[in-house]
């Protein structure tokens, strides 16, 4: 498993959608995952100490796993499969370890007010890992390739490479490089 932290939540220019921005900690590479207004909400409230009036689901959640004697010990990012990621929360319940299935925003939003770590499986990363100098020449060849008619998708590559086009689109290059 590797160790990711939250880089950033991006707003797409052409949906109500948000992306959130997962960095590996000890390397360079990059984990963008679609996730709904909502949750990238519930995220960024969190990540910027704002409380909010009334507990959000996030918050329940939290309460009702603590107040039943559990603990969360992590998150991991588990899988993609058809553009669609899935997440697991790991939990501690008397001493015993159980995974519960999650779509990764909750999951995440739920890491930040616990403070636990998040990991993404290593084949995740090597699936859908982007490295900054990577995303330029992707951004590139997403932009000069035609649309498909409908009969003629079907090529795995080029549907998985569809599901970042607003994300590389919207990047600031200059932030991601650190400039």
């Amino acid at each position: 498993m590797i160790e990711v932290t939250i880089d950033s939540i991006r707003v797409s220019l052409m949906s109500q959608h948000r992306i959130v921005v997962l960095k590996e900690e000890s390397g360079n590479r990059f984990l963008p995952i679609w996730i709904g207004p909502f949750e990238a909400d519930a995220i960024t409230l969190q990540l910027q100490g704002i409380d909010a009036p009334r507990p959000l689901t996030h918050d329940l959640l939290k309460t009702v796993i603590e107040t039943l004697g559990g603990e969360v010990l992590h998150i991991v990012i588990s899988g993609l499969e058809k553009n669609t990621y899935y997440a697991r929360i790991v939990l501690d319940v008397d001493g015993d370890t159980v995974e519960v299935d999650s779509r990764p925003s909750d999951a995440i939003a739920l890491g930040v007010r616990v403070n636990a770590p998040v990991y993404v499986a290593e084949e995740v990363m090597d699936q859908a890992g982007l490295l900054p100098e990577e995303e330029i020449s992707l951004a590139e060849s997403v932009v000069a390739k035609p649309a498909k008619p409908a009969e003629e998708e079907g090529d795995e590559e080029d549907e998985d490479l569809g599901v970042f086009t607003d994300f590389v689109e919207g990047l600031d290059l200059d932030s991601l490089l650190g400039n």
